[in-house]
């Protein structure tokens, strides 16, 4: 791993510092409207707009990357996110601050292709493992080291806004002075959500759950935490914890898992995380609500992953860069339904509602998803395929599949250069037509 680590540090340092940047953005606007008696329901739409963006960033990142190079793409990505984070300090608008908030989004995936492709290409495939995990590992500390700044920096103010502004625009520095060759063209992976639906629906299930719940959790987490009695040093720690657990949790979840049926260790994951969200809404006491929120972090940060690994299970090889592709969107559907949603019912019922919210998405799958059901017909030959951590948060692009190991290499660029051969060559009419 250290070796790794320095191979790829100019990457993984600018990946570090987009991550507490956005990680501190969100926590810090969940709680400045709450201090300003914002509703919830804007809470919640201000993070489905961020995650709005995301997905469809997605294919604004293939064309911009294609027209103008990975490392352009890259600056000019984070000249548009810096900016609408500066954007938040000109306006008290939530109706401006919304459209900034897909801005970041849109700008942020483009920028996680950049980094994802690099790495993918530059990592030897001895090496891919240990890349993935690292990339894995440099995000869930971003994410909480952006909490903790709430720590130092408990004042509500714009300094906030400056220093994750700091971040987006230091993040340019490493990949603009970095010595790696650059990265080939991409290609886009198409969607087969028809096939996913038909062979993975357990899958497609925990996934939309899981971003629900993460959603709902990074979005609103900070206000139900402020409207729980908690001040804002204790929020980040309250926040920083529970992504922290998640962290720790990938491995032994991965070593379990690659030994228990996933169906099975979703369905008791689920059962957990329902009682403990439950729990969460009827504690105010803050020892207990730390303690409870360490679990739930352990079982809503392994839900994503836990699905991913059930859904190779059940993919060819050659369909995985199209199934993480696939799962993206579908964890963006949940992730911009889930702050909506649970925003809402805080409004209605009050902030206890979230979790409430929470317990009652992770319940389907306590009732859906169930081993019996899963009939093996589509098993591959190597399954169980090698658990890998996931953020689960959308801190990735499709291209996250190539860096993985449990995708064989040689089958993604015979892939994708069959995809490019199909784009480039001329339509059957012309190719006919006598000369």
């Amino acid at each position: 791993m250290p070796s790794t680590f320095t191979s790829f540090s100019s990457l993984y340092f600018s990946t570090l510092l987009m991550l507490l940047g956005s990680g501190l953005l969100s926590t810090y606007l969940g709680l400045r409207l709450s201090a300003e008696s914002v509703s919830e329901v804007w809470i919640g739409l201000l993070m489905t707009g961020y995650y709005i963006g995301l997905v469809m960033g997605a294919t604004v990142g293939h064309r911009l990357i294609a027209r103008v190079g990975h490392i352009r793409a890259f600056v000019a990505s984070a000249g548009v996110v810096t900016a609408s984070v500066l954007g938040h300090a000109l306006t008290s608008s939530v109706e401006w601050w919304l459209l900034l908030r897909w801005l970041v989004g849109v700008g942020m995936m483009c920028q996680y292709m950049v980094l994802e492709s690099w790495l993918n290409e530059q990592a030897e495939s001895h090496q891919r493992g240990m890349v993935f995990a690292g990339y894995m590992l440099v995000t869930f500390l971003g994410l909480g080291l952006g909490q903790l700044v709430l720590t130092l920096m408990p004042e509500l103010s714009f300094r906030h806004v400056i220093l994750v502004a700091m971040c987006f625009a230091l993040c340019l520095v490493p990949v603009a002075v970095t010595r790696r060759l650059h990265p080939a063209p991409l290609h886009p992976a198409p969607l087969e959500i028809r096939l996913f639906i038909q062979r993975i629906p357990q899958a497609l299930t925990t996934i939309v759950v899981a971003g629900l719940i993460l959603g709902s959790f990074y979005g609103l987490a900070p206000a139900y935490a402020a409207a729980s009695g908690l001040d804002t040093n204790f929020i980040g720690v309250f926040m920083a914890l529970t992504i922290g657990a998640g962290l720790v949790a990938q491995w032994p979840t991965g070593w379990l898992s690659d030994r228990v049926d996933r169906s099975r260790m979703i369905q008791v994951n689920a059962i957990i995380l329902t009682t403990v969200a439950l729990l969460i809404a009827l504690v105010s006491q803050q020892q207990l609500l730390m303690l409870l929120t360490t679990v739930f972090g352990l079982m809503a940060f392994t839900l994503y992953p836990l699905a991913v690994a059930l859904a190779n299970d059940h993919v060819d090889p050659e369909r995985r860069v199209q199934l993480a592709a696939t799962l993206l969107v579908t964890f963006g559907v949940g992730a911009s339904a889930g702050p909506l949603l649970g925003s809402v019912l805080m409004q209605v019922g009050g902030p206890g509602m979230l979790y409430v919210f929470m317990a009652c998405s992770s319940l389907l799958l306590v009732v859906f998803v169930r081993p019996e059901r899963v009939t093996g017909e589509n098993l591959v030959e190597d399954a169980p395929i090698q658990f890998m951590p996931a953020a689960g948060n959308l801190a990735s692009s499709p291209l996250s599949a190539a860096m993985d190991p449990r995708v064989d290499e040689q089958v993604v660029v015979e892939q994708m250069q069959d995809e490019a051969d199909l784009s480039e060559a001329p339509p059957d009419d012309e190719e006919h037509r006598p000369a």
